[in-house]
């Protein structure tokens, strides 16, 4: 396949783009034009040929075109390149007034000051980031250390491809009768079932090539099982989820001397793992993937010292008496720990009718689903669910489909999803909000892949029946712990009781537990499963960082208290 293109446009500033961008064009096809109607000719030219576009970089002030109206016309032709305004640092000032409510809307990715002179880097910087946010999201990967093989789009191909997207792992895809298909059939031992997955950098144990029966299968192969921590083994804290809160308290914890295990049922990152781009998180003006957030705390988590387990649900949490060690259960082993964080998180809501359900993995998914979001090209596609995941889910999609279709029971998407959101929705041309609509039915075309769904307007009830080639389902919150011991109280909704909200029979002296501490000793819930929480990225990430804390005081207490009967007492870690 040919290099990604980076197109410049600039009629005065050309010759400064194309002595910048020459780092680039060892793996990139640089082009340049001087004019909108030079680069508009050049990107319909090179979408008949099939070339993918990566970045377009425009001067800020264009010969023949409102450089807006530019980005929109690009926009259209192509919907998946990053668009980058350049600014002469004369006009910085003025230009960037008048650009920031487009930049705002999602007209663009970002606007830079034109580099002055050699070695920029912090321009470049921008640059790069946009670009592995493309190759991440876009792309086929050129790496191809892991080889999944699979003749079709099954279900569960769909599912350890996503897990590989979520993790970072560059994979290619190949169909059996392919070279590499064959390579890989040829190292397997036994007939194939598929998908089988072929890690060439560093093969499974002494088993190159690997036939999973689930992500967890798969997951376990890579990372381990919680059994490998020896048996005798008491760590200072487990954590139960690695989102955004498991992963700022592992961050913390580890960082702080606490010997430290998190425990993940599917992939690092949780829910928030699958936003395309979060845009409204401290510290990254341009945006960051959720699953880039993610494996980034993961790496600084690592580097202190954290262990991780991936694709291990915990299954029970057995609550030590008087100061004894906590049991997480899970069916690869069993962690003790002096102290748990409970930071599971939610899922989304079921939906609940039964054809749908049938279809899931077969054009039907639940959350973002950024893996099935590329095989949606030119189709028609529905997003239902009105919070920022849905909104982040349906700016990605419409990277490809043909159109998307957000489906919500409310009036409006206001009182539910960021303002930069509705307003990027909002000027996107290929994303409709459709209110008061629930859908009732649906099913297969005649390939097996969903076809069509029947939908509902809640205040009449009149049906409608519509053309449907994607369906990403984002509703609700269900909290993920039903293995919490009874002890470990929850309210109506299932979310776990801290601080204050713990009854009042659970306070000791008539003061209630600190904030992020349940009712019993030890066991502490941060993030989303935490009754009251904001149920935001950056919420979450404060109150995992903010636990580590109430666990050191936690600890301390145990250090001067006497060790249970019939347990020696063990050095604690950590200050």
């Amino acid at each position: 396949m040919a290099d990604p293109i980076i197109l410049l446009v600039s009629a005065d500033e050309i010759d400064v783009l194309t002595e910048q961008f020459h780092r680039y064009e060892r793996e990139y096809d640089v082009r340049s034009a001087r004019s909108v109607a030079e680069a508009n000719a050049l990107l319909k030219a090179v979408r008949r040929s099939g070339q993918p576009v990566a970045l377009v970089v425009t001067d800020s002030e264009l010969p023949d075109e409102n450089v807006l109206v530019a980005m929109h016309d690009w926009r259209a032709l192509v919907p998946t390149a990053r668009r980058i305004v350049a600014i002469p640092i004369a006009r910085f000032a003025a230009d960037t007034e008048s650009l920031r409510p487009y930049l705002a809307k999602g007209k663009f990715d970002t606007y830079l000051v034109l580099p002055q002179g050699r070695r920029d880097e912090e321009f470049h910087y921008a640059i790069v980031e946009l670009l592995s946010d493309w190759g991440a999201t876009v792309a086929s990967s050129e790496v191809d250390s892991v080889r999944v093989i699979a003749p079709d789009a099954s279900p569960l191909a769909l599912a350890v491809r996503d897990f590989l997207d979520r993790t970072g792992f560059p994979y290619r895809t190949y169909p059996p009768d392919s070279p590499q298909g064959e390579e890989a059939l040829a190292l397997y031992d036994g007939p194939p079932s598929y998908p089988l997955v072929h890690l060439a950098a560093k093969p499974f144990g002494r088993l190159p090539v690997v036939a999973p029966q689930s992500v967890r299968e798969l997951a376990a192969l890579i990372y381990g099982r919680p059994s490998d921590i020896e048996v005798d083994t008491v760590v200072d804290l487990a954590i139960v989820g690695a989102g955004p809160a498991g992963l700022a308290a592992a961050v913390y914890g580890a960082s702080e001397g606490l010997s430290t295990v998190v425990l993940e049922q599917e992939v690092i990152g949780g829910q928030a793992g699958t936003s395309s781009m979060i845009r409204n998180y401290l510290g990254f003006p341009r945006g960051i993937s959720g699953m880039r957030l993610g494996q980034r705390a993961r790496t600084q988590a690592i580097r202190f010292g954290a262990r991780f387990f991936t694709g291990w649900p915990v299954v029970g949490l057995e609550p030590g008496a008087d100061g004894a060690p906590h049991t997480v259960v899970t069916e690869g082993g069993e962690v003790r720990a002096r102290s748990v964080l409970v930071a599971s998180g939610v899922a989304y809501r079921r939906l609940g009718i039964a054809p749908l359900e049938d279809l899931v993995g077969a054009g039907v998914n639940y959350g973002a689903a950024m893996t099935a979001a590329r095989e949606m090209e030119d189709r028609d596609v529905y997003v239902v669910g009105g919070g920022n995941s849905a909104g982040q889910a349906a700016v990605h999609l419409a990277r490809f489909a043909r159109s998307v279709t957000i489906l919500i029971r409310r009036e409006d998407l206001a009182a539910t999803m960021s303002t930069y959101l509705i307003g990027e929705i909002s000027w996107n041309p290929r994303i409709d909000v459709r209110p008061c609509t629930e859908i009732v039915d649906g099913g297969p075309d005649d390939s097996g892949q969903l076809g069509w769904l029947q939908l509902c307007d809640v205040r009449t009830r009149q049906e409608e029946r519509v053309a449907a080639g994607g369906l990403f389902l984002l509703i609700g919150a269900a909290p993920h712990c039903d293995w919490l011991p009874a002890d470990v109280l929850r309210d109506e909704r299932g979310f776990v009781l801290t601080g204050r909200d713990v009854p009042t029979e659970c306070w000791v002296d008539g003061l209630p537990p600190e904030n992020l501490t349940t009712c019993v000793p030890g066991i502490f819930a941060a993030g989303d499963i935490r009754s009251g929480s904001m149920k935001r990225v950056a919420a979450a990430s404060g109150e995992g960082a903010s636990a580590v804390s109430l666990v050191h005081g936690y600890l301390e207490s145990l250090r001067s208290s006497p060790a249970p009967a019939g347990e020696a007492p063990a050095p604690l870690r950590g200050a």
